[in-house]
């Protein structure tokens, strides 16, 4: 077995456990202290669901590029939000983007577009950023998301019972 298929069985196990772990916290920890911190290196610059936001309203050029599952996507997702995966992530999905093209990568919580946000920025893409707590952060705060791009829905694809526990708006949808 190569050392990259041990060292992924590794961090799936890590990523799989760390929510039973946080189930033992006390309840006054909240979703950043308790999963944001510990889960994500920032290695990517941030934007908070506020900040992009603002940004849409105001930069028609912003990139939205969603990094979870089809199956996650066609439940709901950002409005214009264009599905790029992680599995199956490949930098040639996004040739056709200039390498200055502002960038946002999300996904459930921020861990996968984070990782996608590396490769972007590895391939030479000068202006990604992360969106902080993903689609979760955003619905929580309040703000829409959408089946196809036209119609505003209220359902999300909450990754798993173990991680939707941090879905608190929204209806949550497990497939």
């Amino acid at each position: 077995m190569n050392k990259r298929l041990i060292a992924r069985g590794y961090l799936l196990s890590y990523l799989f456990c760390l929510p039973m772990g946080f189930m033992a916290c006390s309840q006054d920890r909240n979703f950043e202290a308790q999963v944001l911190s510990v889960l994500l290196k920032q290695s990517v610059p941030i934007v908070r669901p506020r900040q992009l936001a603002v940004g849409l309203a105001s930069d028609s050029s912003l990139v939205l590029l969603d990094s979870r599952a089809r199956r996650e996507y066609d439940v709901s997702h950002l409005r214009g939000a264009r599905l790029v995966g992680y599995d199956d992530f490949d930098v040639r999905r996004v040739r056709d983007l200039p390498k200055n093209a502002p960038i946002v990568v999300y996904c459930s919580v921020g861990y996968r577009s984070e990782k996608v946000g590396e490769k972007l920025v590895a391939a030479g893409y000068t202006n990604v950023r992360n969106l902080y707590g993903g689609i979760f952060a955003w619905v929580n705060e309040g703000h829409p998301v959408y089946e196809g791009n036209q119609r505003p829905t209220r359902r999300v694809h909450a990754y798993s019972r173990l991680w939707g526990k941090w879905l608190n708006k929204g209806e949550k949808v497990y497939e």
